[in-house]
This record gives structure tokens, C-alpha cells and sequence, in this order.
């Protein structure tokens, strides 16, 4: 056999162990490697601008205390109640090829000018100016990651997305562990606008990674012909399917009890963090450390779990997932508290933040890494103006509503330690029953018949 023959047949035998390795991780199809290396760039580009400002975000929001949580919440709520008819009207005026940029671009325009206005404000201005940051960063996050997994759902389809979705997850996974990383090491050495701003550079990079998607995948949405792919004109089309559809009524029930228990842990991670730490950089340096060691795991789950989970359990089944890891992490923490190093007696210890931090590691990890990639699979399959009107109005206004709930139920109704940890646990036992419905409906929807 001649060298050249022996070459070629050693890149062959190299090309096809890479290949079979892939396949150990993920169920990767022939034409599949250019559109879902795109895929997770896309995602890298669009959570790593994400996390380079969420810890800044994190310690604004107790910049005055904790207790402007709510609030800020409320706000949040407020603006999105604003903002959702806005964009509701842009997508049933142009196609997707333009209100996809144009709204990454909206946001990235965005940053730039409040980092510029951080770098100029005095101390007084950027405490105020941090209240207006966390409400748009709120807004901002939602919007562009519903449209990430909207535009994903469009690009590659039931079938694929229940194989590839946690694999694209990890280059999201990756762009977060490389934002959070960037701030916490950098926190204390750059002024807050210029991570701002670098922020609005990856954002920028996250277009021209969608496009590359779009042409890898032969979408429509590279072509400037509207076609029954896009969204109707129907401004208020997406409100009116979460109002009469069941199917879309129990996804938004579904969101309602997630983000009102997350909202309960949140919230005491504000408590404990304020307590723990002295100053806003400490504060950053540590949020932007459980964002990392949460995205790691995520990382991990994503490349050996997430995929098998949802063939092993189905839609339904995997939905159940982080309804369970909540009720356990609440018990967790009725315990701690049960033995007098809870929230009412006035002092953190380690044991207390130790048993946060699991928690929030293993909870967000699990949001990530299975819930998210599996609820977006309930939006395969429908119509356009399912995909970009109900799905963004309930990633959205849904979502952040269910904070807002989360967020001033424990005080309206005078909750505190464990009589609060037996609400979050009712809620989740619940929302166990929640997700069952919405997985036996989705088999109803994957079969032909009618939901």
C-alpha cells in the first residue's frame, strides 16, 4: 500500500473515531455538525453577553437593601406589560430575517448607552441608574433567549430538537461559564460600563451567528419572500391562543409556579448574599461564582443526561424533574432552619449559605440543563404564531408575573421559615401534577389528535 494510500485511510479511520465519539455524547445525523456547531456559537454569543452583566445586575438589586427586590420585580413586570404589545406589533409587520436582528441589535444599542452612562454618572446617579439596569436586563434576558429557543424550534423540528437541543444547550452553557467567569475575575478591576459594552459586542456577534444557523439549515428566514412559516398579522393572535387553548393555559401554569418558588429562593439569596458580603464587588464576585459552578454542572448534565432523560421519560416525565429538586431543596432548607440557622435567627452561617448554594446550583442546573430544553420542545410543531406571540408572551410577561407573585406572597400573607417552605412545597407537589398534564397533552398533539 503506498504512503499516500496509508494516509488517506488513517484521516478516514481518524474522521470516523471522532465522529463515533460525538455520537457517545450526542445523536448526531449525517448534515447535522455545521448547523448544531452554529447553533451552540449562537447560544455561546447570546448567554455569554447574558452573564457577563447578570452578577452586575445581582448587586445593584441590593445595592439599598434586599427588601427593593420586590419592587424592582414589580417594575419588571410593568415594563414588560409595555413592551410585549411593541413587540407583539413588530412581528406581525415583518418576517423573522428582520425583527430577530433588529431586536438584538435594540438591546445591544441599549447597553452601550447605559454603560457610557456609567462610566459618566457620579456614585449618587449609578445607584438609580442600576434600578433602571436591573429592570431592562430583566426584560432584555427573557426576550432574546425566547427568541434563541423560538428560532431553534423553527431551525430544526421535533424530532431533531429532542435529540440536539441539550447538546446546543452546552454552547450556552459555555458562553455563560465564560460571561460569569470574565466578571468575577474582573469585577474589581473594570468599571461596570466597560463590561457593558463588551457585553453589547457579543450581543452583535450573536446576529451573525444566527444568520450562519439560518443558512446552515435552509430556514426561511434568510429569504425576504413571507411565506405560512412567518407570523400572521393578528397583533393580539398569541394572547388570544394562551387565553383558549388548554395546552397553552397549562404550559403558562406550568411557568406561574416555577417563577413564584424560584422567586422564594431568590429572594432569601439576597438576604444571605447582602448579610455575607460587604460591597458591591464582593457581591458581584460572588453571584458571578455561583453562576459559575451552576453552569458547570449544567455543562455536565447537558452532555451526559439531558438528551437520555428526555427518551427515557418522555416530555412529560422530564418535565417533573425540577418540581422534585425544588420540594427537596425546600426541605433542605426547612431543616437547616429547623435547627435554629435559618432566616429568623438573624445571622448567616455557613451552613446556612452552603445549603443555599447547593440548592441554587442544583436547581438552576436543572432549570437549564432539562427543564428549559424540554419545555421548548412544547412549542415544536405549532404555529408560527404560537412559536413567536404565546411563546414570547409566556417566557415573557407569564414569567416575570410569576416573580412578582413570588415575590410579595410571603409578606402579604405573613410567611416566614417553615410555614413558607410548606407553601413552595404544596406549590411544587402541584406543579408535579402540572407537568404530567402538559406531557399527556403534548403525546395527544405528537399523535395527530386534538388538544
Amino acid at each position: 500500500m503506498s504512503q499516500h494510500a496509508r494516509g488517506s485511510e488513517g484521516v478516514e479511520q481518524s474522521t470516523a473515531r471522532t465522529a463515533h465519539g460525538w455520537r457517545s455524547f450526542v445523536d448526531l445525523r449525517p448534515g447535522e455538525g455545521v448547523s448544531l456547531i452554529a447553533s451552540g456559537l449562537y447560544f455561546f454569543l447570546v448567554l455569554g453577553s447574558y452573564y457577563t452583566l447578570r452578577p452586575v445586575r445581582e448587586a445593584v438589586g441590593i445595592e439599598r437593601g434586599y427588601d427593593n427586590l420586590p419592587w424592582l420585580m414589580t417594575a419588571t413586570l410593568g415594563a414588560m406589560l409595555l413592551v410585549n404589545p411593541l413587540f407583539a406589533w413588530l412581528v406581525s409587520r415583518v418576517p423573522r430575517r428582520v425583527f430577530i436582528p433588529a431586536t438584538h441589535r435594540f438591546f445591544a444599542t441599549n447597553v452601550v448607552l447605559m454603560g457610557g452612562m456609567f462610566l459618566l454618572l457620579d456614585d449618587h446617579a449609578r445607584v438609580w441608574l442600576g434600578y433602571v439596569f436591573y429592570v431592562w436586563l430583566s426584560v432584555f434576558n427573557l426576550f432574546v433567549i425566547s427568541l434563541f429557543w423560538a428560532f431553534m424550534t423553527d431551525a430544526w423540528g421535533r424530532e431533531a430538537g429532542g435529540r440536539l437541543f441539550g447538546a446546543i444547550g452546552v454552547g450556552g452553557t459555555l458562553g455563560a461559564m465564560a460571561g460569569a467567569a470574565f466578571t468575577q475575575h474582573l469585577a474589581r478591576d473594570l468599571h461596570t460600563g466597560v463590561l457593558m459594552l463588551a457585553s453589547a459586542v457579543l450581543l452583535e456577534c450573536g446576529v451573525w451567528a444566527m444568520r450562519w444557523v439560518a443558512r446552515a439549515r435552509g430556514s426561511i428566514i434568510t429569504s425576504s419572500a413571507r411565506s405560512e412559516r412567518e407570523p400572521g398579522p393578528g397583533m393580539l393572535a398569541g394572547l388570544r391562543l394562551v387565553v383558549t387553548s388548554r395546552y397553552f393555559a397549562l404550559i403558562c401554569l406550568y411557568m406561574l409556579v416555577f417563577t413564584t418558588t424560584q422567586t422564594f429562593v431568590y429572594l432569601e439569596q439576597g438576604r444571605i448574599v447582602e448579610a455575607a458580603y460587604p460591597d458591591r464587588a464582593a457581591r458581584t464576585a460572588a453571584f458571578a461564582s455561583l453562576d459559575f459552578w451552576t453552569n458547570t454542572l449544567t455543562l455536565l448534565v447537558q452532555l451526559f443526561l439531558t438528551g437520555r432523560l428526555i427518551r427515557w421519560l418522555g416530555i412529560g416525565g422530564t418535565l417533573c424533574i425540577m418540581p422534585a429538586v425544588t420540594l427537596l431543596g425546600f426541605v433542605a432548607l426547612w431543616l437547616v432552619g429547623s435547627r435554629g440557622e435559618g432566616a429568623g435567627s438573624g445571622e448567616v452561617t455557613r451552613t446556612v449559605f452552603l445549603t443555599l448554594f447547593v440548592f441554587q446550583v442544583v436547581r438552576r442546573s436543572s432549570q437549564y440543563a432539562v427543564a428549559r430544553p424540554t419545555r421548548e420542545l412544547l412549542f415544536t410543531g405549532v404555529s408560527p404564531d404560537a412559536r413567536y406571540k404565546a411563546k414570547t408572551a409566556i417566557d415573557t410577561f407569564v414569567y416575570r408575573a410569576g416573580d412578582m407573585m413570588g415575590a410579595w406572597l410571603p409578606g402579604v400573607l405573613g410567611l416566614a421559615g417553615g410555614a413558607l417552605g410548606m407553601v413552595a412545597g404544596g406549590l411544587c407537589l402541584g406543579w408535579m401534577g402540572v407537568a404530567g398534564g402538559v406531557g399527556a397533552m403534548r403525546k395527544r398533539l405528537d399523535s395527530g389528535r386534538n388538544i
